[in-house]
């Protein structure tokens, strides 16, 4: 299934070398990809996971910020200025329960351990994202227990430091750039400089957590690392869209209050999470599709599997050594069975 790293297909590395005919394949391909890998229903299984991971990861999140000398009343703001974007029925839904997490807890081995249990909570998702990649990519995972939950662990740590990140720059930011720019006596254009700027620095960390969530999750060690892949900037920029439009969709023409009643913002948000978490999925496969047309380019058989090396064998080897254990146990079985049938001195299996 794998090549070496020195025949992975880096001879067709760049972009601008596939041609147009391949670039038709690409779409092609990643298209079928994501209906026979049944994509739907794992962005299905990835919405009730970050689900679950969203309280969790906010607790994570309130702790990380305390940790910086920062409180959970960060979090409110940037929760207000949420509130005037969002659809008004399901923001007064998910509104009470966002705010029973923003309780910040008090410095000491107390928020290390909080930090740690929620931290293993929510990583429940990004465990789930590496599952699906894998088989996007068409690979088993093969990595160690240890070695895998290590790896999603600090990976998992690495999106919420982001995101801590993330709500410092939305919400701290402009004050101290009006502060700087007073003191230059250019208060105004600071600001608005800095209003611009920002929104970079915001898309800049979605870049990132992109690329990590396509580089790190799967068991497959892809040729080097991209900040921003072609699949990964069509996921973000549908996603926006997508985001869009549902939001508009909701205020303008829903009736999921007629239909839901007090559960339509929860519906709303699941649908939202939904929709993102496929179109995460058909981006990862757009990335692989490319991959497929690069090393086909370099003369590598990969119309099938992709010439990349995997991580790691040591699960996926054991399993297989599990199934072939109990292919022989039940052929023994079988053959026992038959053994009795035919000779009437061999007593039959006790009957339980």
């Amino acid at each position: 299934m794998s090549h070496s790293a020195d025949t992975d297909g880096r001879a067709a590395r760049a972009p601008s070398r596939i041609t147009k005919p391949s670039w038709r394949y690409v779409f092609r391909t990643a298209a079928r990809g994501f209906v026979a890998d049944e994509c739907v229903d794992l962005a299905s299984g990835l919405t009730f996971r970050m689900l679950l991971s969203v309280f969790p990861g906010l607790v994570a999140l309130v702790s990380i910020l305390s940790l910086l000398g920062q409180s959970g009343s960060v979090v409110t703001q940037v929760l207000d200025e949420a509130e005037r974007v969002a659809p008004t029925d399901t923001w007064s839904t998910l509104r009470p329960m966002l705010d029973t997490v923003l309780d910040t807890p008090a410095p000491g081995w107390g928020l290390i351990v909080g930090l740690a249990i929620a931290l293993w909570s929510a990583s429940g998702y990004v465990k789930a994202f590496g599952r699906a990649m894998n088989t996007v990519v068409g690979v088993p995972e093969g990595r160690g227990v240890v070695f895998f939950n290590l790896v999603m662990y600090l990976l998992t740590l690495l999106i919420l430091i982001m995101g801590a990140l993330a709500l410092l720059v939305f919400v701290l930011s402009g004050p101290i750039a009006e502060a700087v720019g007073g003191l230059l006596g250019m208060s105004g254009v600071a600001l608005a400089v800095w209003n611009v700027a920002r929104w970079f620095l915001l898309a800049g960390i979605v870049v990132l957590v992109v690329a990590f969530l396509y580089h790190a999750t799967p068991n497959i060690k892809q040729p080097r690392f991209r900040w921003l892949s072609i699949g990964a900037l069509i996921a973000i920029v549908v996603s926006i869209l997508a985001s869009l439009g549902l939001s508009f969709y909701v205020s303008r023409f829903g009736t999921f209050n007629a239909t839901y009643g007090a559960l339509a913002g929860v519906i709303v948000l699941m649908l939202w999470v939904f929709i993102v978490n496929a179109i995460l999925l058909f981006g990862a496969q757009l990335d692989c599709a490319i991959e497929r047309v690069r090393e086909l380019q370099a003369g590598l058989p990969a119309e099938e599997h992709l010439q990349l090396p995997v991580r790691s064998t040591k699960a996926s080897d054991k399993q297989a050594e599990q199934a072939a254990e109990d292919v022989r146990r039940g052929r023994n079985l079988r053959l026992t069975a038959g053994a009795s049938q035919d000779d009437p001195t061999v007593p039959p299996p006790p009957k339980h």
